[in-house]
């Protein structure tokens, strides 16, 4: 007998992005419940990924010399960009529909004055027996008229046709506000909420973390705390094959 084809990996260990931590915390008890099991349990299907975009909006950011032409070059790149097969065609177009957004509602984003340097993706860090994808993309620094230095990271989200949810963002953002305070602490700068930014490509807003992120990242770390708890007794999906 044909074994069945596997549907999904299990990830053994706590696991999660920023990303999803964000949207966990905006969340009902139902929708939470289904994040983490999706964290869990991963499907293999092939996933929509907009790696070429984030990376891409993320250097114009963050490099004054960039303009908007050169991101179009970068979308038409995209699209003229050959592919292995339909996914990865419809990859390179969805990246650049992504650009494309983006540019057009360019005009929205209001930025604080600061230094930004890009960030490539893929940092990691831990909390309470949780490892996470800082989402991070670009980081910002600013020094004050008195010669205080401040700094910041952003992180850019994109669903087509549908904006970021304000409560969301506030989150995400108020957990770049966490990390950058656990990290300025030693090394003589302060974090400062109008600097830690998600910045939502659809409609061109940017979402500083709000007043209160020093109490929201709290409640997020003990919110990692309970799902490194319950992670060995989270059960995979109906029919999934492991």
């Amino acid at each position: 007998m044909t074994k069945p084809k596997k549907t999904h990996r299990e990830v053994k260990n706590p696991t999660i992005s920023s990303r999803y931590l964000a949207d966990f915390m905006a969340a009902s008890q139902q929708r939470k419940r289904t994040i983490i099991r999706d964290c869990k349990y991963r499907s293999i299907a092939r996933m929509m990924q907009h790696k070429h975009a984030r990376e891409r909006i993320s250097r114009f950011i963050s490099s004054p010399e960039l303009n908007l032409a050169w991101l179009q070059e970068q979308a038409d790149d995209l699209r003229e960009a050959i592919a292995d097969d339909d996914f990865d065609r419809s990859v390179l177009d969805n990246n650049a529909d992504y650009i494309d957004r983006f540019i057009k509602m360019q005009p929205n984003l209001i930025l604080p004055d600061a230094d930004y340097k890009w960030s490539p993706e893929n940092e990691f860090t831990q909390i309470n027996g949780v490892k996470i994808n800082t989402d991070i993309l670009f980081k910002a620094q600013r020094v004050t008229k008195t010669n205080k230095v401040r700094v910041g990271a952003g992180t850019i989200r994109y669903a087509k046709g549908k904006p970021l949810g304000a409560e969301v963002a506030e989150w995400q953002s108020a957990f770049m506000f966490g990390l950058c305070k656990d990290g300025a602490s030693d090394g003589g700068a302060t974090a400062e909420e109008k600097l830690c930014l998600t910045v939502c490509a659809q409609s061109g807003i940017a979402h500083p973390a709000p007043s209160d992120s020093t109490k929201r990242f709290n409640n997020m770390k003990a919110a990692c705390a309970t799902i490194a708890e319950r992670w060995p007794n989270i059960q995979p999906p109906p029919n999934a094959v492991l």
